[in-house]
C-alpha cells in the first residue's frame, strides 16, 4: 500500500508569515492547509476552491488569476478555482502534492516572489466567507465499520446477537443519498427538519405515522474520493490510498425509530435520507501522514482475507484523529453557555481502514469518480464515554445523559438542539492538524 512518506511540509518547526496560522491549538497552521469551495458571505459572487490557513482562507481563484504558480502546481491550482473540486481531485496524487508544496512554500516565513504576492493578495478573512459542498457529489456510500458502535447497537436491537455474521468479515456499507448533503460549520449551521415517517412501537400491533421520536446524530469521517477507476476495474489495497483525496468531518442524522422498522430486510431508508452534514473544509491524505498508525487485529478474531490485507496496510493502515460530540440546546443557547460535550473517541478504533473500504467498494467493478463521498460509519471506541451516536449513551433511551451547563436530560434529540462535530490530530514533535466543525441544528417537523 502506497502511503505518503514524510517531508518538509510536515516540519512542526516550519511557521507562516500570517500570524494568526501560527498560533497554539489553532485548526489550519501551515502544515495542514485544508480545500473547500467558497464565497464572500452573502454575496452574488461564483463559489470557488480555496485553502485555509490560520484565519484567513486563500482565493485560489486569484492565485490562479496570477500565474503566479508554475508547471503541476499552477495546472493544480487551475483546477482547484473551480465551483467544485472535482477536476483537481481527478488530477491525482501528483497534482495535489504539487499545490500543496507550492503554498506551503508561498505561506513560509520568509517566503518572497511572485508565488508569495499572489498568496498574500488572495486573503479573505474565514469570518467573511460562506461554504458550498465542496464537490459535485455523483455517490455517497456510508460504511459500517465501528465494531463497538455494532455491539452497542446491535445488543439494543438484538440482545441475543448483538454482532451479524458477515461485520468481522467485509466492510459493511449501504448506498446513500446525495442530494441532502450539506454543509454546516459555525454560523453556518445547517438547519433541518425532523423527518416525519412510519414506526412500530414495541409491542404495538400496527405502525403509525408521525414526526420521528428517536432523532439521533452518528459521529463519522467524512471520506473524499480523488481518483476513481474504470467500471469492471477492481482497486487493488495496495493502490487504494492514491484513490483517497482527503477527510472532513460527517453527521449521519439518523431516525432510529423510523430505521428500526423499515430495516427488515433491507437498508437504511427514510431513517437517513433526510439530511446529512458535512463540514466545509477537506484535510488532505497528505497533511494526515505523520497520524498513521499500524492497523491490527486480535489473533483470536477472524483476519482480513488475501485481498484485503497485505503489508503496507498492517504496516500503516490506520490513523489517529481525535473527535468530539458536543449538543447546543436552545438554553444553553439563550444563556451564552458553551455546548455539552458528551463523547470524545479516536478513529483509530475502527475495525477496518478506509483503504479497505476503497477496496471493498470497488471489488466487484463498481467505479468510483472523482468527488464521490463515503461515510466511515460511526465512530465509538471501547468505553461507554466513546460512543458516537446518542442511541449507544442512552442505552436505547432508558438512561437518558444530562447536558453539563444546564443540567437538561437527552434520550433523544430535541427540536432546536445543535449538534457539533470536531475533530483534530497531534503528538509530540508535530504540528497539530485541525478539521474545523461540523454543525446541523434540528428543526420541527412538517407534516
Amino acid at each position: 500500500m502506497s502511503t505518503t512518506p514524510l517531508n518538509a511540509t510536515h516540519d512542526a518547526n516550519a511557521r507562516s508569515w500570517l500570524e494568526s496560522a501560527n498560533a497554539p491549538g489553532a485548526d489550519f497552521p501551515i502544515q495542514n492547509l485544508p480545500f473547500s469551495v467558497f464565497r464572500r458571505q452573502g454575496s452574488p459572487e461564483a463559489f470557488r476552491g480555496g485553502v485555509a490557513i490560520g484565519d484567513q482562507v486563500i482565493c485560489l481563484g486569484a492565485v490562479a488569476a496570477s500565474g503566479a504558480l508554475p508547471g503541476l502546481a499552477g495546472e493544480a491550482v487551475q483546477a482547484a478555482a473551480q465551483s467544485t473540486l472535482n477536476g483537481f481531485m481527478a488530477l491525482g496524487p501528483k497534482a495535489w502534492s504539487a499545490l500543496r508544496h507550492a503554498l506551503f512554500g508561498a505561506l513560509k516565513a520568509g517566503a518572497s516572489g511572485a508565488a508569495a504576492d499572489a498568496v498574500k493578495a488572495a486573503l479573505i478573512p474565514l469570518q467573511d466567507i460562506e461554504h458550498t459542498v465542496p464537490t459535485r457529489i455523483g455517490d455517497y456510500t456510508d460504511f459500517y465499520t465501528s465494531i463497538h458502535h455494532a455491539r452497542n447497537v446491535g445488543r439494543i436491537a438484538r440482545p441475543d446477537d448483538p454482532l451479524t455474521p458477515n461485520f468481522q468479515w467485509i466492510p459493511i456499507a449501504y448506498h446513500g443519498r446525495a442530494s441532502s448533503i450539506g454543509v454546516g460549520s459555525g454560523s453556518q449551521s445547517q438547519p433541518f427538519r425532523r423527518p416525519m415517517g412510519q414506526a412500530m412501537a414495541p409491542g404495538a400491533a400496527a405502525p403509525v405515522y408521525g414526526p420521528c421520536a428517536r432523532l439521533d446524530y452518528e459521529l463519522e469521517l467524512a471520506i473524499w474520493i480523488g481518483q476513481g477507476n474504470a467500471q469492471g476495474t477492481p482497486i487493488p489495497l495496495a493502490q487504494a490510498e492514491d484513490h483517497i483525496f482527503g477527510y472532513g468531518l460527517l453527521n449521519d442524522w439518523s431516525a432510529r425509530d423510523i430505521q428500526f422498522w423499515e430495516m427488515a430486510p433491507l437498508g437504511p431508508f427514510l431513517g437517513k435520507n433526510f439530511c446529512t452534514t458535512i463540514s466545509p473544509w477537506i484535510v488532505t491524505q497528505e497533511a494526515l501522514a505523520p497520524y498513521r498508525l499500524p492497523f491490527t487485529r486480535p489473533a483470536d478474531e477472524p483476519q482480513p482475507l488475501v485481498y484485503l490485507d497485505d503489508a503496507g496496510n498492517r504496516a500503516q493502515g490506520a490513523l489517529s484523529i481525535e473527535l468530539e460530540v458536543l449538543i447546543e440546546s436552545a438554553a444553553l443557547r439563550e444563556k451564552g453557555l458553551a455546548p455539552a460535550r458528551v463523547s470524545h473517541t479516536n478513529f483509530r478504533h475502527q475495525y477496518w481502514t478506509v483503504a479497505q473500504m476503497v477496496a471493498q467498494h470497488a471489488m466487484g467493478g463498481c467505479n468510483l469518480q472523482s468527488g464521490d463521498l463515503f461515510g466511515s460509519g460511526t465512530i465509538s471506541g471501547p468505553t461507554p464515554e466513546q460512543a458516537g451516536a446518542i442511541i449507544e449513551l442512552t442505552k436505547g433511551g432508558r438512561e437518558p445523559i444530562t447536558l453539563a451547563g444546564s443540567g437538561e436530560q437527552r434520550a433523544f434529540l430535541h427540536d432546536g438542539d445543535a449538534v457539533i462535530l470536531r475533530g483534530w490530530c497531534e503528538k509530540p514533535g508535530f504540528a497539530r492538524i485541525g478539521f474545523g466543525e461540523s454543525r446541523g441544528q434540528v428543526l420541527p417537523a412538517i407534516g
